[in-house]
């Protein structure tokens, strides 16, 4: 069986796990907003038994693949049941959904069951495989969750604010009682303003907030203009819409909020 994943609680790229080979495509330490489909990519496709996006708007190249592709088989969004956070779209106009759950180990959990009924749909051969794994993993996810508040509730609440490239930690910071600030929005592609770069500074300096991070799939010069204007020092690189390779510190789902969480502690107690 074939499955194709663009989410990224399964950034894995030709990797067979038991009774699934697993194709992402969209790599490691890749920006997915600015991804694009290739002819290769589209023949894989067509070719997969199952498609799994993240959905809430966030594969934007969607419909031009399966297209290309002549894909008519399932299409499973992970985020199905997932209420979404919204903010104001580009230039003040509507609002959209912010389609970065996965920062947040609770929606996790239904990323995993998600993708398990799926697979269990598609292959009911081994359904029950499939459900077992999502018990363990969704265990897992559990104990995730609770390191997370435990090693977060040691920050005073008034230290916990940090400042990002681009907004895609919102759900981050509603489940674990931090708030992020960042002058991009929800994609890295979107070009600050002037007004919001300089206000964002003015709060840096007025707030003494120490704790500024760069992620890894974004252009490091709005960051550092940001900490020679303010003369702050930017941590680590945060893993926010891509998992670092297998070597890296986030090359799994569970290790990137693991260490997410430990980079953002540090960080924040400097404030």
């Amino acid at each position: 069986m074939v499955v194709s994943f663009t989410s990224r609680s399964s950034k894995i790229s030709h990797k067979r796990s038991g009774d699934v080979a697993v194709t992402s495509l969209i790599g490691r330490d890749r920006d997915p907003h600015a991804f694009e489909p290739t002819p290769d990519q589209a023949r894989l496709l067509s070719h997969a038994q199952l498609f799994i996006v993240n959905g809430l708007g966030f594969e934007g190249w969607l419909l031009r693949l399966t297209n290309s592709a002549q894909y008519h088989g399932p299409v499973i969004v992970a985020t199905q049941g997932i209420t979404p956070i919204t903010t104001t779209g580009p230039g003040g106009g509507v609002s959209v959904p912010d389609p970065h759950p996965w920062q947040d180990a609770r929606n996790g959990t239904v990323y995993a069951g998600n993708i398990a009924q799926a697979l269990a749909a598609v292959d009911p051969a081994h359904a029950d495989r499939y459900r077992h794994r999502l018990r363990e993993y969704q265990a897992k996810l559990g104990e995730l969750d609770r390191h997370v508040r435990a090693e977060l509730g040691a920050i005073p609440a008034q230290q916990r604010r940090v400042i990002t490239t681009h907004d895609a930690f919102s759900y981050y910071g509603r489940a674990y009682g931090v708030t992020f600030l960042a002058a991009e929005g929800i994609s890295p592609n979107s070009e600050p303003s002037v007004q919001a770069v300089a206000q964002l500074i003015r709060q840096i300096r007025q707030e003494r907030i120490k704790a500024l991070f760069l992620e890894n799939i974004s252009d490091p010069r709005l960051i550092d203009g940001l900490a020679g204007e303010t003369g702050t020092t930017p941590g680590p690189p945060l893993y926010s819409d891509a998992l670092s390779r297998p070597d890296g510190p986030a090359p799994t789902y569970i290790r990137m909020l693991e260490y997410n969480t430990a980079v953002l502690k540090q960080g924040m107690l400097k404030n």
